[in-house]
C-alpha cells in the first residue's frame, strides 16, 4: 500500500490503534489516554490509524509542525511547550507531586495486571474486539493475539510483575484499585473539582476494566465494590466522549435527566479531524458545541456529586 503523506503543519497527527469493533476508542490504555488528553485540553487533532511504531517502537505517537513526538508523558510536554496548554495549572507543588506518584502508580504497575487479564487470561474475548479485516482477518486475528500473548508475558517477566502466581498478581491488582478508590473518594475528579492530566492516564487504564473485561475480577470490582471508580469513568466518558456508545450500556450511572441525552449517539471516526468545542454536521455545517453540552446540545451528566455539592451550595446561600 502506498503511505499517504500526512501535513503536519500546524495540525496534530495522532498515530494509534486501529479502533476495535465494540465501540471502545482503544484496546491500548495509553492510545486512550494521549486522545482522552487532547479532548480534555480542547486540542484540535486529526487520527491516523497506519499501525506504524515511533522510530522509539510506541504507540500512541504525533506528529507536529514534522517532528515526531512518542511517549505519552513526553508528548504532554511538548504540547503544553509548544501550545501553551496547561491542565495542571490550578495545582499546587504539593498536588502535582501526588499526581506524578499516582500516575506512575497506574502506568508502572496497574498496567501490568490489567494487561495480563486483558491479553492472556481474557485473550479469547479481546480477540473479538481487535479490528481486522480481509479473507484470512480470523487467522491474522489469531496470529496476532496469540504474538500479542507472548509478549506480554515476556515483558511482565522481565518487569518482574510476571514472576509472580496468577493470584498473587490479582492481589496486587486489586490493591492499586483499591488505592484510586481512597484518593478519589466522593470527588469528581483525582485531584479534586477540576479535571488534570492524571484524570486522562487512570481514565484511559480504568476504561479497559469497565468496558473491554467482561465477566473478569477487574470488572466485577469497579462495578461492584468500587462504584466511585465506575461513576468516575462515565462521568469522563459522557463529558468528553459524548459520541461513545457501548452496547452493554445500562442506566445504572444515569440520572433521569440524562437519559433522554444518552440515546443519540455518533459514531467513533476512523478518520477525523476532532474539536470538542467545535464540530461538523455531515453537510460541513459548524455545530457549536460548549465543553458542558454534547453535540446535540443536550446537557451533560456529570455525577450525584455534583447535586450534593449544588444543594449544599444552595443551603449556605
Amino acid at each position: 500500500r502506498k503511505e499517504e503523506e500526512l501535513d503536519s503543519k500546524d495540525a496534530i497527527i495522532l498515530h494509534q490503534f486501529s479502533r476495535p469493533s465494540n465501540g471502545v476508542p482503544s484496546l491500548s490504555p495509553f492510545c486512550l489516554k494521549m486522545e482522552t488528553y487532547l479532548r480534555m485540553a480542547d486540542l484540535p487533532y486529526q487520527n491516523y490509524f497506519d499501525g506504524k511504531l515511533s522510530p522509539q517502537g510506541k504507540m500512541p505517537w504525533i506528529e507536529y509542525n514534522h517532528k515526531k513526538v512518542s511517549g505519552t508523558e513526553f508528548i504532554i510536554d511538548f504540547l503544553e511547550e509548544k501550545l501553551g496548554v496547561n491542565l495542571n495549572k490550578h495545582l499546587g507543588p504539593h498536588e502535582r507531586a501526588v499526581s506524578r506518584a499516582v500516575t506512575k502508580l497506574v502506568e508502572e504497575h496497574l498496567y501490568w495486571t490489567l494487561t495480563y487479564c486483558q491479553w492472556v487470561e481474557n485473550l479469547h474475548e479481546t480477540r473479538k474486539m481487535v479490528s481486522l479485516f480481509g479473507p484470512f482477518s480470523d487467522l491474522l486475528k489469531w496470529i496476532l493475539c496469540h504474538l500479542t500473548k507472548g509478549i506480554v508475558k515476556r515483558e511482565m517477566y522481565g518487569h518482574g510483575i510476571g514472576r509472580f502466581s496468577e493470584e498473587e498478581m490479582y492481589t496486587l491488582m486489586e490493591k492499586d484499585m483499591r488505592t484510586l478508590a481512597s484518593l478519589l473518594g466522593d470527588k469528581k475528579y483525582i485531584m479534586g473539582p477540576y479535571v488534570s492530566t492524571v484524570d486522562a492516564t487512570v481514565f484511559g487504564h480504568l476504561a479497559q476494566a469497565m468496558w473491554t473485561l467482561p465477566g473478569t475480577r477487574p470488572e466485577r470490582l469497579i462495578k461492584g465494590e468500587l462504584i466511585n471508580l465506575a461513576m468516575y469513568c462515565e462521568r469522563i466518558r459522557r463529558k468528553f466522549w459524548p459520541e461513545w456508545h457501548h452496547d452493554d450500556d445500562n442506566t445504572l450511572y444515569e440520572s433521569e435527566e440524562s437519559s433522554e441525552a444518552s440515546k443519540t449517539y455518533s459514531p467513533l471516526q476512523d478518520f477525523s479531524f476532532y474539536s470538542r468545542t467545535e464540530t461538523f454536521d455531515e453537510e460541513g455545517n459548524s455545530i457549536s458545541q460548549t465543553p458542558d453540552t454534547d453535540y446535540t446540545g443536550h446537557s451533560l451528566f456529570d455525577s450525584d456529586v455534583d447535586m450534593d455539592e449544588y444543594r449544599d451550595n444552595e443551603q449556605c446561600k
